[in-house]
């Protein structure tokens, strides 16, 4: 789930338990990312994010999904009781093993460089390292149309596991997908 720069594999399989149990279900709330009555976080400008029109002719703003660098949250494949487990996500055995041969001693995907916190094989990656609407709508069977709300959501609950609600990964990232261009 603009990540081309970033060299890290993009969260895709690994949210927090909730969305495992719910996997086929929209965003949490209507009005998960909406800041105000506009829509819009004080910091954002006017001329990024998509916008959709609600009940009495009120515009929402959509985040736009996007890897950012310098976080690599979604290489700590270890995450603990709180987020799936492989054989929560994968219907492949095969899937399950390969993902287990990438998790290192400390809980890291082996291919991702801490001192750099980047992806050595990002142009490589496995699929399920790939946040696209595709992948998304085959591990967790959620539609095309709720993708950048549900990746946005997926990698906001793993930052904040992995690096903390108050870090500097987080707030990164909801600048980036707040203040995304139209490209994807």
């Amino acid at each position: 789930m603009a990540y081309a720069a970033a060299a890290v594999a993009p969260p895709c399989f690994l949210t927090v338990r909730s969305m495992a149990s719910r996997p086929r279900q929209g965003p949490k709330s209507k009005n998960e990312f909406t800041r105000n009555r506009s829509g819009r976080s004080p910091d954002q400008n006017s001329n990024t994010s998509t916008t959709s029109t609600t009940g009495f002719g009120n515009k929402k703003r959509e985040p736009q999904w996007q890897c950012v660098q310098n976080c690599g949250a979604c290489c700590k494949l270890d995450k603990g009781p709180t987020f799936p487990s492989p054989e929560e996500i994968f219907e492949d055995p095969s899937d399950v093993q390969y993902y287990n041969s990438l998790i290192g001693t400390d809980g890291w995907c082996i291919h991702f460089d801490k001192a750099t916190r980047k992806c050595s094989i990002y142009a490589d990656r496995p699929y399920f390292c790939r946040v696209e609407p595709d992948i998304f709508q085959t591990l967790y069977g959620i539609d095309k149309k709720k993708f950048n709300m549900e990746a946005c959501s997926s990698c906001i609950d793993t930052i904040k596991a992995i690096h903390g609600s108050n870090s500097k990964e987080l707030d990164d990232f909801n600048h980036a997908i707040w203040n995304a261009s139209s490209k994807l």
